[in-house]
C-alpha cells in the first residue's frame, strides 16, 4: 500500500484508510462481531494502517470492536477516534466539549480501544458553548501527558481551525469530501494547505452513490440514515445521475470500477488527503484499496471535475440539529 503523511507534521499512514462506522452503525443492519473483526483484520493484511472510529458510533460498541480487532497489530496501525458528545447511558444527548468531558471521554476511549495512547483524537463536532481555545488547550495537556499523539477537528470552519491550531497544532481535519460534495474546496482546503493540515474525507464515495450501485429507485431501510438525508431523496439522486454515468464510462475504459475512479479522483487532488471509505463487504474493501494504484489522466480528472461543478444539489446535508452541528 502506498503511504501518505497527514499534513506536514502528522503520522505516515496508508493512502486509503478504513472508516469503521458502518460496521455496526448508521447504515442499517451491521455485521456480526466475528465478521466485523475479520474484515478489519483483512484490511490490515491488505496494507491499511489508518482506522477511524468514534465514541458515538453505537454508541461505544464501534470503539470496542476496533480495539479488539487491532489489539494484535497495535504497533502497526494508526487509530483515530473522536470526542464531543454527552451521553445518558448509551444514548447521545447532544454536543459537549467541556474540558472535563474531553478528559472523561479520552479515558473511556483508551479503555475501549485497548491502547495507552490515542494516535489521532478529533473533536467530532464544534461545540458552540465551549471556546475552541479551551478544547485545544485540554487536548494539548493530554498530548503532554502521553494520552494523545495528534489533534484533529471534524467539520470545523476556517475560523475555528485557525484558532485551534494557534493553541495546539491540528494534524488533520475530517470532513465530507467527494465528487458528490466539493464544498471544502472553497475555503477549507486552502486553509489546510496554508497551515500544513491533512484532510481526511469521510463518505468519499458519497455514502454509496458514487459506486454506481444506487439509483433513483433504490429504497433505504428505516435504520439507514441515508433515508433521512436531503441529498439522498429520489429527486436528488436522479439529478446526479449524469455524474454516475460519467464515472461508469471512465471506469469501463480503464478496466476499473466507478468507486475506484471516484477515490482516485480524490487522491489526485492533494498529497495530504487520505480518504476513509467504509464497507461491510470483503470484495468492496479490496476494490476500494486498489484505487491507490489507479492514476487518472489530466483529461479524466478535468472531465470529472467539470461534470460535478455543473450538478446542483441541496445545500443542507443533514436534517435539523445535525445540520446545525456543522461549523462553517
Amino acid at each position: 500500500m502506498i503511504t501518505r503523511t497527514l499534513g506536514t507534521q502528522g503520522p505516515e499512514v496508508s493512502a486509503i484508510g478504513f472508516g469503521c462506522m458502518g460496521l455496526n452503525h448508521g447504515y442499517g443492519t451491521g455485521l456480526d462481531d466475528q465478521s466485523a473483526l475479520a474484515l478489519v483484520r483483512s484490511a490490515v493484511d491488505q496494507g491499511v494502517t489508518f482506522f477511524d472510529t468514534a465514541q458515538v458510533y453505537g454508541p461505544f460498541t464501534n470503539e470496542q470492536l476496533v480495539g479488539r480487532a487491532l489489539a494484535p497489530v497495535r504497533d502497526q496501525v494508526v487509530i483515530a477516534t473522536k470526542f464531543g458528545f454527552a451521553f445518558d447511558g448509551d444514548r447521545s444527548t447532544g454536543l459537549d466539549s467541556r474540558p472535563e468531558t474531553i478528559r472523561a471521554s479520552v479515558e473511556d476511549s483508551l479503555r475501549r480501544l485497548r491502547v495507552e495512547s490515542i494516535d489521532l483524537l478529533y473533536q467530532h463536532r464544534v461545540d458552540p458553548d465551549v471556546p475552541i481555545e479551551d478544547v485545544a488547550g485540554t487536548v494539548s495537556e493530554l498530548v503532554g501527558e502521553g494520552k494523545v499523539r495528534y489533534f484533529g477537528l471534524s467539520e470545523a470552519g476556517v475560523d475555528v481551525i485557525r484558532r485551534a491550531h494557534a493553541v495546539q497544532p491540528v494534524t488533520a481535519l475530517q470532513s465530507e469530501y467527494s465528487l458528490w460534495w466539493r464544498e471544502p474546496e472553497a475555503a477549507i482546503m486552502p486553509t489546510l494547505a496554508e497551515l500544513g493540515i491533512g484532510l481526511v474525507p469521510f463518505s468519499p464515495l458519497g455514502k454509496g452513490l458514487l459506486t454506481g450501485t444506487i439509483t433513483a429507485a433504490t429504497t433505504f431501510t428505516e435504520t439507514d440514515l441515508r433515508g433521512r438525508l436531503p441529498r439522498y431523496t429520489e429527486q436528488a439522486r436522479a439529478a446526479g445521475q449524469a455524474v454516475i454515468d460519467l464515472l461508469g464510462r471512465i471506469a469501463q475504459a480503464r478496466d476499473a470500477t466507478p468507486a475506484q475512479v471516484a477515490l482516485a479522483w480524490i487522491l489526485a487532488q492533494h498529497r495530504w488527503i487520505v480518504p476513509i471509505p467504509g464497507t461491510t463487504k470483503p470484495h468492496r474493501l479490496t476494490e476500494n484499496l486498489a484505487a491507490a494504484h489507479l492514476p487518472l489522466t489530466s483529461a479524466e480528472l478535468a472531465e470529472l471535475s467539470t461534470a460535478t461543478e455543473q450538478y446542483t444539489q441541496p445545500t443542507e446535508r443533514y436534517p435539523g440539529a445535525m445540520q446545525s452541528w456543522i461549523n462553517r
